[in-house]
C-alpha cells in the first residue's frame, strides 16, 4: 500500500500549479482576427509602403532596408516559400530550403523597391474584404488607383500567423496569382536541370548579384 507523503507531494503540486497558473497570465492571447482587421492590415500596409519607400529621396540601399523590413514582417515567407517550390521543397535539405527562402527574400526585396523608386502618385483603394471559405483566411479586395490609365484590380490573401497576427501569402493581379507564377517558373527551372536545388540556388544567387550591380 503506497501511503503519499504530505510534505513531499504537496509542495510539488503546489509548485505545478503555480507554473500552470503563471503560464495562462503570460501566455499572449490569440484573437482570431476578422475580416474587417484583415482590411485594416492591407490598407496600413499600402499606407507604410507609400509613407516609408516610395519616392525618389531614398538611397537604393536605405530603401531596400526599408522595404525588407516591411517585407519580412507583413508577408509569410516561408509559407510562399514552400507553395512556390511544390514537392522540390520536401526534397530539399534544411540548409538548402534556408538558402532559398533568403534568396527568394533578396529577389523580391530587389524587384519591389525598385518599383517603389519609380513611384507616380499611385493609391491603393480597399474595397471589400471577406473570409475564404476555400483556402482559410481571408481575401482582400482593392483598386490601385494610377494617375494615368485605368484602375487595377488587386486582390490579397491574408491568413492568420502562427503568432495570431495576420500575414501576407498571394498578391493576384489582374487575376494572375504571383505565387502561382512565381511557382510556376520556379518549378520549370528546375525541370529543366533534373531537378537539382542547388543548381537553381546558383542562378537566383547569379541574378541577386546583377539586380545588386543595376541599383
Amino acid at each position: 500500500m503506497n501511503i503519499a507523503v504530505p510534505g513531499l507531494i504537496a509542495p510539488r503540486l503546489k509548485a505545478a500549479a503555480i507554473l500552470l497558473v503563471a503560464s495562462l497570465l503570460t501566455a499572449p492571447a490569440r484573437a482570431d482576427q476578422t475580416p474587417d482587421q484583415a482590411k485594416a492590415f492591407i490598407e496600413n500596409l499600402a499606407q507604410q509602403a507609400i509613407s516609408t519607400v516610395a519616392g525618389a529621396q531614398l538611397s537604393d540601399a536605405e530603401r531596400n532596408e526599408r522595404f525588407r523590413r516591411l517585407f519580412v514582417s507583413s508577408f509569410d515567407l516561408p509559407d510562399i516559400s514552400r507553395f512556390v517550390l511544390a514537392r522540390y521543397w520536401r526534397s530539399a535539405t534544411p540548409e538548402q530550403q534556408q538558402s532559398f527562402l533568403k534568396l527568394f527574400e533578396d529577389m523580391q526585396v530587389l524587384n519591389w523597391a525598385q518599383r517603389f523608386k519609380d513611384y507616380k502618385g499611385e493609391n491603393l483603394q480597399v474595397t471589400a474584404s471577406a473570409a475564404d471559405p476555400n483556402q482559410g483566411g481571408f481575401v482582400v479586395d482593392s483598386l490601385l488607383n494610377r494617375p494615368s490609365g485605368s484602375p487595377m484590380v488587386v486582390q490579397w490573401r491574408v491568413h492568420q500567423g502562427p503568432d495570431g497576427h495576420l500575414q501576407v501569402t498571394d498578391i493576384v493581379v489582374e487575376g494572375v496569382s504571383m505565387s502561382i507564377t512565381q511557382r510556376s517558373e520556379y518549378n520549370s527551372m528546375l525541370q529543366g536541370n533534373g531537378g537539382k536545388i542547388d543548381v537553381l540556388l546558383a542562378a537566383l544567387s547569379s541574378k541577386v548579384e546583377q539586380l545588386q550591380a543595376t541599383r
